[in-house]
């Protein structure tokens, strides 16, 4: 008796952490149309670029855009197809340019040089996503 109970005890957990495993549901917002999501990641990245150093929702919105930034990135970065593309990879340099400042200097607000640049890429992707287009 006790050995089938402890087999349906497996067997349950399996099912369990399988369907919870495979459910669809992201929490960050991404479709899995890349064009779509770059374009709507490229917005939230400007936001947060843009926001004032004072503001009173600094950390959470640099938190979120951490969360985003990961998400996107283990989202596509297995798809050999996307992660050949310009767009991708200009996308990745400059999200890997907020994220380490995030990282590094979280209580710092972003300097200009980097604003500029993180701009100057952010405009890269959005002109390779729609020469791929």
């Amino acid at each position: 008796m006790k050995r089938y109970f402890s087999g349906l005890l497996a067997l349950v957990l399996v099912v369990v952490i399988g369907l919870t495993g495979c459910a669809g549901n992201s929490t960050s917002g991404l479709t899995g149309n890349y064009r779509q999501d770059t374009l709507a990641l490229v917005d939230g990245l400007r936001k947060a670029i843009q926001l004032p150093d004072n503001a009173p929702d600094k950390t959470t919105v640099q938190s979120t855009t951490r969360q985003l930034i990961n998400d996107f990135a283990a989202l596509y970065r297995r798809d050999s197809s996307i992660a050949k593309s310009s767009s991708f990879t200009t996308m990745r340099t400059a999200l890997n340019s907020l994220a380490g400042h995030y990282s590094s200097y979280p209580n710092r607000p972003l300097p200009e040089k980097l604003k500029s640049r993180l701009e100057q890429e952010l405009k890269q992707v959005e002109t390779a996503l729609n020469r791929e287009a």
